[in-house]
């Protein structure tokens, strides 16, 4: 699904316009908020595919005093177990071992080849990054995810 987000509140005045809630634009949420109304209504797990620019509302043309940017947000949102640690958010963070052994087992289900990106929900990259361990890399958010990832 693809839907509008914006981190900056939306006017009530901006709620109401009516030529927004046909553009599907009135509602739109910040991306923390928006996760979390698709995991609370028991979505395991959600993958963040891609982010992009797609609207300003501005003071000259829509009842706002300060500019107002809208992203487009594409989400695969999928209705599996939810996990008892909390659901998978994947937003495009990968890790990369580089250490001296053959792989790298964290014993939760993440086995990490040498060299070899492995695409990590959010959960994951906090829990690996926990370890302090000098041989794996983690991204940051890419705001990017095409699947195969770790849970």
């Amino acid at each position: 699904m693809s839907d509008p987000i914006c981190e900056t509140e939306m006017p009530e005045a901006l709620k109401q316009d009516e030529r927004l809630r046909a553009l599907c634009l009135s509602g739109s949420l910040p991306l923390q908020d928006y996760i979390k109304m698709i995991t609370d209504i028991g979505f395991g797990t959600v993958e963040i595919r891609a982010k992009r620019a797609y609207r300003i509302l501005d003071p000259k043309n829509y009842a706002t005093d300060k500019l107002i940017y809208i992203e487009s947000v594409e989400v695969c949102a999928i209705k599996d177990p939810m996990p008892a640690d909390g659901p998978c958010v994947f937003t495009g963070k990968t890790a990369i071992y580089f250490g001296t052994e053959a792989y790298f087992d964290d014993n939760k289900g993440h086995v990490l080849m040498p060299n070899q990106p492995l695409s990590i929900c959010d959960k994951t990259a906090g829990a690996l990054a926990s370890l302090n361990r000098e041989d794996i890399f983690i991204s940051g958010t890419t705001f990017f995810y095409d699947g195969g990832g770790c849970c």
